[in-house]
Parts: C-alpha cells; sequence; structure tokens
C-alpha cells in the first residue's frame, strides 16, 4: 500500500528509493521492541503518520545537490532518514542529546547504505557548524527552534527557498507563531496529501535573515 502512495505522490522516485522507504517500518518496529522512539499503539500507522509526514518537506522544497541539512531532535531520525533517502545529494546531519536514539539512527542509517546522514549525539545548543536549512519535527516551540538556530544558518543560498528553517507542526499555531507571523510561510500538508491525519497539519518555512 505505501508503494503506491509514494508513487503516487512522488512519481519520480527511483526504484531503490522506493525500496528503502518500504523497509522503513520494519526496522523501527523492530528497533521499538527494544527502545521506544515511537509510542508502541502508533507503530502500526508508521507509513502515514511518520513517513508521509516527514516527506511532506518535500512537497515544499526539493533540496539540490550539496544542501547542508541539520535535523534538530531527530529521536530516531524523523524526518532526516526519509528525507535523505528522497534527496540522495544532500548532506543530512541528525542531532539528539539521547544517546539511545542517535545508535538507532546510525543503525538504520547503516543498514540502508545511507552515506548522506551523519548522526550526532548532542545537545543542540552545544552543536558547532552552519546549514542551508534547520529542519524539526515537533521538537520545540517555534521561538525556541529561532533561538537554536542561531549563527547555525549559512548566508548564501543555493536552492529556490532561502536558507532558513522548516518545521512540522500540527494543531493550533498560532500562538507560538506570533512574533513570526510577518516572517513565516505556512503550508498546509492536507494541500499535498489527501490522508484525513493531515489535516491540521503544517509544514513551517521561515527564511533565517
Amino acid at each position: 500500500m505505501i508503494r503506491e502512495t509514494l508513487r503516487k505522490y512522488f512519481p519520480d522516485l527511483t526504484s531503490l528509493q522506493l525500496e528503502k522507504m518500504c523497509k522503513l517500518q520494519g526496522l523501527y518496529s523492530e528497533w521499538n521492541k527494544k527502545i521506544n522512539v515511537i509510542s508502541r499503539r502508533d507503530i502500526e500507522n508508521f507509513n502515514i503518520h511518520h513517513l508521509l509526514h516527514s516527506l511532506s518537506i518535500a512537497m515544499v522544497i526539493r533540496f539540490v545537490p550539496g544542501t547542508m541539512i541539520l535535523d534538530i531532535g531527530t529521536g530516531g531520525g524523523l524526518p532526516g532518514i526519509p528525507l535523505a533517502i528522497m534527496f540522495p545529494g544532500a548532506n543530512f546531519v541528525l542531532l539528539d542529546s539521547i544517546r539511545k536514539k542517535i545508535k538507532i539512527v546510525a543503525e538504520i542509517a547503516r543498514e540502508l547504505e545511507l552515506t548522506n546522514v551523519e548522526p550526532v549525539w548532542e545537545r543542540a545548543e552545544n552543536h558547532k557548524g552552519t546549514y542551508d536549512f534547520i529542519i524539526s519535527r515537533a521538537v520545540a516551540d517555534f521561538p525556541e527552534l529561532v533561538r537554536l538556530a542561531k549563527g547555525k544558518i549559512k548566508e548564501e543560498n543555493r536552492n529556490t527557498l532561502k536558507n532558513g528553517i522548516i518545521t512540522l507542526k500540527g494543531g493550533n499555531i498560532s500562538e507560538e507563531l506570533e512574533k513570526y507571523r510577518e516572517k513565516t510561510i505556512i503550508f498546509p500538508v492536507s494541500d499535498y496529501f489527501e490522508e484525513s491525519y493531515f489535516i491540521s497539519k503544517y509544514v513551517i518555512y521561515m527564511p533565517f535573515l
């Protein structure tokens, strides 16, 4: 089922990319038995709630080869791992402060032979490095994400969107975006995916000028 869904929304995926994405639910299910990285009640919904949701970023931007991306608070590797499969020419640093979660990221990246993924065990505040984009999925409220991004965004742009923050949010986002209303662009995920889960789910983008 997920193979057909991915083909529908991303017709340019290669057979190798499809194969890797279709392996993810099984890999996460196995790791979830040892370490709870995804709610055990939700693992059956992995392909829609986690894989496809992560890929909603790819409906907003197609990262060009050489793009440097930092996934802050990646947990078990979401949204970074699905996006690394989608954009093999881009480079992803997947960052989390919990060592056992980064271990899972490293093992899944190794299993899928994702040479464009670098798992890093570190707090975001302490991380050094500059990137074209910082991505995240329901890790921190938006003002906190902006704070963590300071000093980590490159000035030179290479993509269709200017360098900045891209984060996945759900529900009522008006309060946390209040200060940034004029700077942010909100993309409703339901504009791209027809599954009911994506009602009130958003990709939030803010250029970091």
